[in-house]
């Protein structure tokens, strides 16, 4: 019996399914950042530019910033390292470093930052130490730089580990043999094939950490124009009913959002192009 594809199905069908999927994507997400904007905008801009230049909005906005582009470089080490090690090589406890970076994503980010709490709060396990030599993590910047590096470090590695998988250790291999270095290897052949895929887990892994506000918030006691990240500062100035700065600054998180979605959609495409042209180049190097 002939198989029915799906571009072959009625067009009614083509259509409602369309028509759902679009109503769906405008009801729980155009419509929500319209009305963010909305209400943002609702008392003039001379009052929505005001609100984004209180200080504590303004500060909120720079320590969001700062811990995205702080925790940054230790995703993206972490991230090729281990992408490299599980596609690269065969080891044992292969599966459970594997599972180790899958952990962020089972455990909830509060229940994350009660665990830094325990281990780094003044009745932690490291908390006298720390005391003693003057250092203060929980309730200060680095607690919060550490609990949104444990939220955000799968990210890139994820992203790269089935790429460099299907991609294989040919190239690599040819590369040693013809007398590069393991660093000539890395700059040359691996770091170019990954690319795309390692900005793709950049840009995922940036955009959680600007929102990421369950283990942040249990880590950073709240202290205004100090520890307090935008996600925090929003929740702040909507409970004291500030509604116009709370949604001037929920604005800026959707701006962030929406640069993020056309990164990542720009991304994808050149991923794609750059598929599509070796996937042309393979059968002329065959006949050749």
């Amino acid at each position: 019996m002939k198989s029915t594809r799906a571009t072959q199905e009625p067009t009614w069908v083509r259509y409602t399914l369309l028509t759902v999927g679009l109503g769906f994507l405008f009801f729980f997400l155009g419509l929500p950042l319209i009305a963010v904007f909305a209400e943002a905008l609702a008392q003039g801009l001379p009052l929505y530019l005001e609100a984004l230049q209180e200080p504590e909005t303004r500060s909120a906005i720079w320590l969001t910033i700062l811990i995205a582009l702080a925790v940054l470089p230790f995703n993206i080490l972490f991230g090729v390292a281990a992408a490299w090690a599980i596609a690269k090589f065969d080891f044992k406890g292969k599966s459970l470093l594997i599972t180790l970076i899958d952990l962020p994503f089972a455990v909830s980010p509060v229940v994350a930052g009660l665990i830094f709490i325990l281990l780094f709060g003044s009745q932690g396990y490291f908390g006298e130490w720390l005391s003693a030599h003057e250092i203060k993590i929980v309730f200060a910047v680095p607690g919060m730089i550490i609990a949104t590096l444990f939220i955000t470090f799968p990210f890139i590695a994820r992203e790269l580990i089935p790429l460099m998988q299907s991609q294989g250790k040919d190239e690599e291999e040819a590369a040693v043999s013809l007398g590069a270095s393991g660093w000539q290897m890395f700059w040359r052949v691996t770091l170019p094939n990954i690319k795309w895929g390692l900005l793709y887990g950049v840009i995922l892994s940036n955009a959680r950490a600007m929102g990421e506000f369950g283990a942040v918030s249990v880590v950073s006691g709240h202290i205004r124009g100090e520890t307090n990240t935008l996600p925090l500062h929003v929740e702040i100035l909507y409970n004291e009913y500030n509604a116009i700065g709370a949604f001037a600054a929920a604005s800026v998180l959707a701006l962030l959002a929406l640069v993020t979605l056309v990164a990542k959609t720009v991304v994808e495409w050149r991923m794609r192009k750059e598929t599509e042209m070796l996937t042309a180049d393979l059968p002329a190097e065959k006949t050749s």
